[in-house]
């Protein structure tokens, strides 16, 4: 199954997370925090990426977004979280 976002929303698939510490202490599913940094898996047809604006995001970007915002999904056993373009802070290059 495939999803569109409506609007000015995006769809993003979680990357992640270290499973270790720096000091190499492994981390219990427990203690973990939800991550901030996502790849963009969908884009909405209200999101234009011209050449005139720096504010241009595709699908493939990894990102960084709001700790609270956005729907979680469960779509074909993948779990996706739908956000308005204006949660997403930055683009990781």
């Amino acid at each position: 199954m495939n999803i569109k976002p409506l609007g000015d929303r995006v769809v993003i698939k979680m990357v992640e997370a270290e499973e270790k510490t720096k000091s190499g202490i492994v981390l219990p599913g427990t203690a973990k925090e939800k991550p901030q940094m996502a790849e963009v898996v969908a884009v909405g047809s209200g999101i234009t990426n011209d050449e005139k604006k720096k504010e241009e995001i595709k699908i493939g970007d990894k990102v960084i977004f709001s700790k609270f915002a956005g729907t979680e999904v469960k779509i074909d056993g993948k779990e996706l979280t739908i956000l308005k373009l204006t949660d997403v802070l930055a683009v990781v290059e």
